[in-house]
This record gives C-alpha cells, sequence and structure tokens, in this order.
C-alpha cells in the first residue's frame, strides 16, 4: 500500500512539474507531450493523484505519522524530480526497476 501511494506521488509531482514553464521539458515518455498541450487537464489530474497518495498515507498510518511521511516523501520525490528531469535520468524502465524493487521490499519484510 505504501509502495503504491509513492507512485501515486511519484506520478503526481511528475504531472505538475510538466505544468510549469520555467522546466526545461524533455519528451522521453510519451505522454509527456500531451501534458504540456493540456495543462489544465494535467494539473486536475495530478492534484487529484496528489489527494489519493495523501488519502493512502493517512489510511496506512495515523494522521499525524501518515502527514508528516506524506511531506518527507514529497519533498524527497519532488528534489529528484527536479534534480533528475533535466539530466534525462527518468525513464521508463528505471521506474519501473525502483518500484518493483520497493514493492518487493516491502512484501519480504511485512
Amino acid at each position: 500500500m505504501i509502495t503504491i501511494a509513492s507512485l501515486l506521488l511519484f506520478l503526481a509531482f511528475y504531472t505538475l512539474y510538466y505544468t510549469s514553464k520555467r522546466a526545461s521539458l524533455s519528451y522521453d515518455l510519451g505522454f509527456e507531450k500531451w501534458m504540456q498541450k493540456n495543462p489544465k487537464q494535467t494539473k486536475a489530474t495530478g492534484l487529484i493523484l496528489l489527494l489519493l497518495a495523501y488519502i493512502m498515507w493517512l489510511f496506512t498510518q495515523s494522521l499525524c505519522c501518515g502527514t508528516l511521511m506524506f511531506c518527507i516523501q514529497l519533498m524527497t520525490v519532488g528534489s529528484l524530480i527536479i534534480i533528475l528531469s533535466p539530466l534525462k535520468k527518468i525513464d521508463k524502465k528505471a521506474i519501473f526497476m525502483l518500484f518493483f524493487i520497493i514493492a518487493f521490499l516491502e512484501f519480504y519484510y511485512n
């Protein structure tokens, strides 16, 4: 459940990052051009995904702990996206491998 919330948070911040006019954008993934052309739908999608991730954190943790973990993860994921996206280090394979490893570790240790 935490892995799914992390994936939703990553996707939410990534979609909101692509609506920015200041960011140096690359179009490596297929849906990035659509996000750039439709900023209103992309912002709405990003905010809904962000809300869903927060709700998942609240269900897995308590109110205070879920809010704290959500804020910590939001800062961490946001920093990584802002740093790694202009360097073109974010691609499909890296995202899938990272979340596969995290999901495996989550299920292994629970």
